[in-house]
């Protein structure tokens, strides 16, 4: 079996990155972001990107960093709270942007990776996005089709891996990364902690090494998206 890890995110993407190309980005607000893979995104400087993605990080972190880098031109996403660069640029018409139900842009990207070409679901049917989409009625119910989603390279973040690409996601970080992982034929993930092959009980497996085929290690952040405190009661 070939050996996938790569020693960093700029050997990993090393080859891959060109303007116009479509990313596919796992993570959820700031937990299991592909943080170092994005740093790297934005050192190349590839321009005019589409970035599928539950949402754009925040002002100055992850996704945001593009954001502010001006390489992103269309975001492909469900949340965009939190990044003000965000609001401007969408506001001002600087930024694209396909807004999705959070349940149907992770199922558009799962089904893209299974080679679904679309589904039929109920959310969004009597609402702005419904429109242009077509509508059928199952058992006297009305439903719209969405299509499957996938991109040239897929950035996501994992709590464990081996050489061989097998990855282990932790709590949280299990939101949008296995779909994310699955919706493209080139697959970059970064990992906490690089196992030896063999060590993962294949029962606990989320991505098979199958659908990834780079991997690095590295040191992350870990930050606090936002921090709420009470004031401490006196005794």
């Amino acid at each position: 079996m070939a050996n996938k890890i790569y020693s960093d995110a700029n050997s990993a993407l090393d080859g891959l990155l060109k303007d116009n190309m479509t990313i596919v980005s796992g993570g959820f607000g700031l937990c299991g972001i592909p943080e170092l893979l994005i740093n790297a995104i934005q050192k190349n400087g590839s321009k005019n990107l589409t970035v599928i993605s539950n949402n754009a990080g925040v002002d100055g972190f992850g996704l945001g960093l593009l954001l502010e880098n001006r390489q992103i031109k269309k975001m492909i996403s469900s949340y965009v709270g939190e990044n003000k660069e965000f609001e401007r640029q969408y506001l001002n018409g600087e930024l694209e942007l396909e807004f999705n139900p959070q349940g149907t842009l992770a199922e558009r990207c799962r089904a893209g990776g299974a080679g679904i070409a679309g589904f039929y679901t109920k959310t969004g049917v009597g609402t702005v996005i419904a429109e242009g989409k077509e509508h059928r009625d199952f058992n006297g119910q009305t439903y719209i089709l969405e299509t499957g989603l996938t991109g040239d390279i897929a950035i996501v973040k994992a709590w464990k891996g081996d050489a061989q690409g097998n990855l282990v996601y932790r709590k949280t970080a299990m939101n949008f990364n296995p779909d994310m992982a699955m919706a493209s034929k080139m697959t970059i993930a970064e990992v906490e902690e690089i196992v030896p092959v063999g060590s993962l009980d294949p029962a606990h497996i989320h991505t098979p090494g199958v659908f990834v085929q780079r991997v690095i290690q590295g040191h992350h952040e870990k930050r606090i998206e936002k921090v709420t405190t009470r004031t401490r009661e006196e005794s």
